[in-house]
């Protein structure tokens, strides 16, 4: 059975891991996940990568050793994330990051299908 986000999970810790490569997102009805840099550049929720429709989404190569160089609060419901590559412009609600983490697995391949099926790659 797939877990649902509840109204009610927030964060209770969000940790830069010591390389730079990933978030470890703990939440407050137990989940936790670890959501790699280049999986939160490349779905970046800015409007950069995803566009102002659906069909406009970007597919952003090259991000295999992006890292992350700094997590910023926006207000009580997001984060903002700086990239190593420059990129600053996506905040991540924590509806957002709790998705990323429950379907990470899936968004990663369908990543990496769709760089092979342009000849693109990961980097």
């Amino acid at each position: 059975m797939e877990k649902t986000r509840p109204a009610t999970s927030w964060p209770t810790e969000i940790r830069l891991l010591e390389d730079r490569s990933a978030l470890r997102i703990s939440f407050e009805d137990g989940a936790g996940f670890t959501l790699s840099a280049e999986l939160l550049r490349v779905e970046s929720p800015s409007a950069e990568v995803q566009g102002h429709a659906r069909h406009e989404k970007k597919l952003v190569s090259g991000k295999r050793h992006v890292t992350i160089s700094a997590v910023e609060p926006v207000g009580n419901y997001a984060i903002r994330i700086l990239f190593s590559d420059g990129h600053d412009t996506g905040i991540y609600p924590w509806p957002t990051l709790y998705r990323y983490g429950q379907e990470q697995e899936r968004m990663m391949a369908d990543y990496v299908k769709a760089l092979e099926e342009k000849g693109l790659s990961r980097g």
